[in-house]
Parts: C-alpha cells; sequence; structure tokens
C-alpha cells in the first residue's frame, strides 16, 4: 500500500503481524523527557534551529508538563505518558533523550519499566545523555556541561541524515 502526502511517499508494510509506516525523505525523531521537560525542550529548540522542518521531531513527555515543554520549543508533535512511548518507539528513525530513559523507575519514577524497555527495545538508534541525575556513573564518558552535550546530538543526527556542515 502506498500513499502520497504532501511530496513524500508513505509506505505501509505489514511486518510479523504488525503494521508500519514509513515516510521517506523526513526523519522522524522522538525527542523523550521527564519531570519538567527541560532538558528535552533544549533539544527540540537545537534540532529545529539547525534542521527547520527537515525532520520530523516527535515530543514525548512522562509527564504533561515535559511534553507541554517540548511542544513550546516547535516539536511537530507531543504525546504524553507510557502508551505515547509504548505506541511511538518503534515508530521512529532517532531516539533522543537522558541516559535514564532506559532506566526503569528513574526520574523520580515518572519512568515505568514498560516504557524503559520499549525505548531499549526499539530499533531506531537512541542518542542518550549521560547524566548521572539516577546515582548511576557511565564510565568512559568525560563530564561536559549541557550544551556542548546538545551540539555532539546534534553533530550526530547530521551524520544520520549525511548532512554535513
Amino acid at each position: 500500500m502506498h500513499l502520497i502526502h504532501a511530496g513524500q511517499i508513505n509506505i505501509c508494510c505489514l511486518t510479523q503481524g504488525r503494521r508500519y509506516f514509513y515516510t521517506y525523505g523526513v526523519l522522524k525523531i522522538a525527542v523523550i523527557d521527564g519531570q519538567g521537560g527541560g532538558i528535552g525542550s533544549l533539544i527540540v529548540k537545537r534540532l529545529r534551529e539547525e534542521f527547520g522542518d527537515s525532520v520530523e521531531v516527535l515530543a514525548l513527555g512522562t509527564n504533561a508538563a515535559a511534553t507541554s515543554a517540548m511542544m513550546k520549543s516547535r516539536a511537530n508533535k507531543g504525546a504524553t505518558g507510557v502508551n505515547a512511548i509504548l505506541w511511538n518507539a518503534p515508530r521512529v528513525n532517532l531516539i533522543i533523550g537522558p541516559l535514564s530513559i532506559v532506566l526503569p523507575n528513574a526520574m523520580l519514577g515518572e519512568l515505568t519499566t514498560d516504557m524503559a524497555e520499549a525505548v531499549a527495545s526499539s530499533d531506531a538508534k537512541k542518542i542518550l545523555l549521560a547524566l548521572n541525575q539516577e546515582g548511576i556513573e557511565v564510565i568512559g564518558v568525560e563530564k561536559e556541561p549541557l550544551p556542548h552535550m546538545i551540539e555532539k546530538i546534534i553533530e550526530t543526527v547530521r551524520q544520520e541524515i549525511g548532512k554535513e556542515r
């Protein structure tokens, strides 16, 4: 089944009993955050500044405040809660967020075991910020200020879409 929409080709594919829709020409990025959404909103803002509308940014918040903050930074779409993350994790090309999005019960319990499993099990490439907010120290990763880490995210996304500076 082929669908034409706004000059892009959407292809529906049935794989192992699941239906997936792929939009060619647009990289779909899920930015996942919780609590107040401050980190996620900074990531969305930089994605928009760097790539404009050439990427589709989906704001997935563990709560409404986080989703709202990311939407204010110009995400294309937003959704909140467990089912939003379970539904969308397998449907995007990239997942970006803090390391805690793959840790059950992280973010003061906002991130459920099901959410962490959905993110970790997704075939999407994951770009995670190694912040030690959850009492986990990642050895071999140099500590840098958050703005420097976000610039590294932008560089990784640029490489993913083949856009060089």
